[in-house]
């Protein structure tokens, strides 16, 4: 794809500044295709380390540096005006940011990766699901009405595998991300022939980020590595992909080399899984 494919455009990325996470990754993919950013982070010294990163490569004005806690309504609301005035519009949001117990400060050194339910503090749940859930509403909410104003927008919800939102032990990692897919289906819907767009983006298993304790059993270079995600998240935010509306795009089988039907058919399927089939009972219809 042509580096200046996204020239012009102005998104916002959230959970932007772990040097090893996967919205550092979006972010110099959309920044080396012509974007400028917005980077959204609680962290400041991750931010500020990953700031340079980006300027190192796109110069000064290719991002704007904001502190904000995406699960504080008024600090979003904070954060797009200021994108607007600073970075004269708005197009893409990717909803990125996400947590888990550990991460979040409410899992003991350890303590392992995993707990179960009845052992989770409703602290630890509020604040996961107030991230990974609730922050993604926040940030789609309050973005939306400037796209839909000019006609023109791509939201993309970075959830996790089917698999994961589901797992013994992974809540409520899992459920929030879970809530967040479904949560974007409803919103393809909603925005069909808008010119806004919703999709969903995940890398396809277990990823080289911050989110993986550092003595899980894992080798970090066998684990699939976040810059996967740039080709596909470029795209998804491009104009050419006008037509993908709710639909979950797999990274890790995004390949280029073959022509886009062939792969978005390899790599792509509805959001949400609709192809389950509908199972409420409508009695009298």
């Amino acid at each position: 794809m042509a580096e200046s494919v996204l020239q012009g455009k102005v998104a916002i990325v959230t959970g932007a500044g772990s040097p090893i996470g996967i919205g550092h990754a979006i972010t110099l993919g959309l920044i080396r295709a012509g974007a400028r950013v917005a980077m959204l982070d609680l962290n400041q010294a991750w931010l500020e380390q990953s700031v340079h990163d980006m300027r190192a490569v796109g110069g000064v004005d290719c991002v704007l540096p904001i502190m904000a806690d995406i699960t504080d309504p008024d600090a979003v609301a904070q954060a797009v005006r200021r994108t607007i005035a600073e970075l004269g519009g708005l197009h893409i949001l990717v909803n990125n940011a996400g947590t888990n117990p550990r991460a979040a400060g409410f899992e003991a050194p350890g303590q392992g990766s995993s707990s179960n339910f009845w052992d989770i503090t409703p602290a630890a749940w509020n604040r996961v699901i107030a991230v990974n859930f609730t922050g993604a509403f926040l940030m789609a909410r309050e973005v939306v009405e400037h796209m839909l104003a000019q006609g023109w927008g791509r939201i993309i919800g970075v959830t996790t595998s089917m698999d994961t939102m589901y797992r013994k032990g992974g809540a409520p990692y899992g459920p929030s991300k879970a809530g967040h897919e479904a949560f974007v289906a409803l919103m393809a819907q909603e925005l069909a022939g808008t010119g806004v767009t919703a999709n969903v983006l995940v890398p396809g298993g277990a990823t080289n980020t911050n989110l993986i304790a550092p003595d899980a059993p894992y080798t970090r270079t066998a684990l699939i590595q976040p810059e996967v995600m740039q080709a596909p998240v470029v795209w998804l935010a491009s104009e050419a992909s006008q037509a993908c509306n709710g639909r979950r795009l797999i990274a890790y089988y995004w390949d280029e080399r073959l022509p886009l039907e062939e792969r978005l058919a390899k790599a792509s399927a509805p959001a949400a899984w609709p192809q389950l089939g509908r199972q409420a009972i409508s009695p009298g219809r």
